[in-house]
């Protein structure tokens, strides 16, 4: 016995269609299941910015109502060089810990997705930093970066080494607030980056191992490639991070010395809870926040691998 073949066209003939009034109840379906996170957002998001805008165009004291000053909080910006410093503090810091974390979370990635022995132990190890606080990661850079009684001065001394004064010098400073970031954002870009290769067949190395390719050109040309959608989050991510940096600045070095290490976000914190200048730390942060939102919608055009699929 056999069977004709389908006529084109049968099945979707055959297929019910949905009419008006069953996508306008997936529709609404859909809405219920968002209502709680539009709530939550509303409530602990976008109502405290709509607060902060307005009272950024405020003068205030923290003490009753604020008085309104229009655009003067923002063009006060322009002639404080605290803001400058702060900014461009923020910047560098950016530029520094955003490529050296991927980088290193890309390599440990990397040599963890390969047959490294004890490669459990060391993943542990590297996700460690992740399950504890920015707060108690700052107190343990204390423990090390003390320049009376931390441990890589004492470690230095043991070698014969001048100690380095972490807390006085402002390079110094700036350099152990870098490394204590990187101890704690290594590992994170590390997990991303091992979930986007775990997702690559092993078949393709195979075959570009067969036809030539050295370790080195199937990194380059292969595994950086396909890890881009990881790579475009991973950038977003840290580069929000790193401008919105505060708890590690804030135990680590306080800002200091001399404003050496101060970032916007300390700045506004200082402004807001120390000055008592509630109107001028908040134009800092609608400021910043213009910022972030800027780069990631040029970094959102511009790239070209947020939508590729393994």
């Amino acid at each position: 016995m056999t069977l004709a073949p389908p006529t084109p066209g049968t099945d979707r003939a055959a297929r019910p269609r949905r009419g008006p009034r069953g996508r306008a109840g997936e529709g609404a379906a859909g809405y219920a299941f968002l209502t709680p996170i539009l709530v939550l957002l509303g409530v602990f998001v976008f109502v405290p910015l709509a607060g902060a805008v307005v009272i950024s165009l405020q003068r205030t004291n923290g003490f009753g109502d604020g008085t309104f000053i229009g655009l003067d909080n923002y063009g006060r910006l322009f002639t404080d060089p605290v803001f400058w410093r702060s900014a461009l503090n923020t910047t560098l810091f950016t530029i520094i810990v955003t490529p050296l974390s991927m980088a290193l979370g890309l390599g440990a990635a990397v040599l963890l997705n390969s047959v490294l022995p004890a490669r459990g132990v060391f993943r542990s190890i590297l996700i460690v930093p992740m399950a504890i606080s920015g707060v108690a990661t700052a107190l343990i850079g204390v423990l090390a970066f003390d320049e009376n009684s931390g441990i890589v001065d004492k470690l230095l001394r043991a070698v014969g080494l001048p100690a380095i004064s972490w807390q006085s010098d402002g390079t110094a400073a700036f350099v152990s607030v870098v490394l204590v970031t990187l101890w704690w954002r290594v590992g994170f870009n590390m997990l991303i980056y091992l979930a986007g290769l775990q997702g690559i067949s092993p078949a393709i190395y195979e075959a570009a191992k067969l036809d030539g390719a050295s370790g080195w050109q199937r990194f380059r040309y292969m595994t950086v490639p396909m890890v881009g959608p990881s790579s475009f989050f991973l950038l977003i991510m840290n580069v929000i991070y790193s401008f919105q940096v505060f708890d590690i600045v804030f135990v680590l070095t306080g800002g200091g010395p001399q404003n050496a290490t101060s970032v916007l976000v300390t700045y506004a914190y200082d402004t807001g809870f120390e000055v008592r200048d509630q109107g001028y730390a908040s134009a800092i942060g609608v400021v910043l926040l213009v910022l972030m939102l800027g780069f990631t919608a040029v970094q959102w055009r511009i790239s070209r691998t947020r939508d590729l699929v393994e």
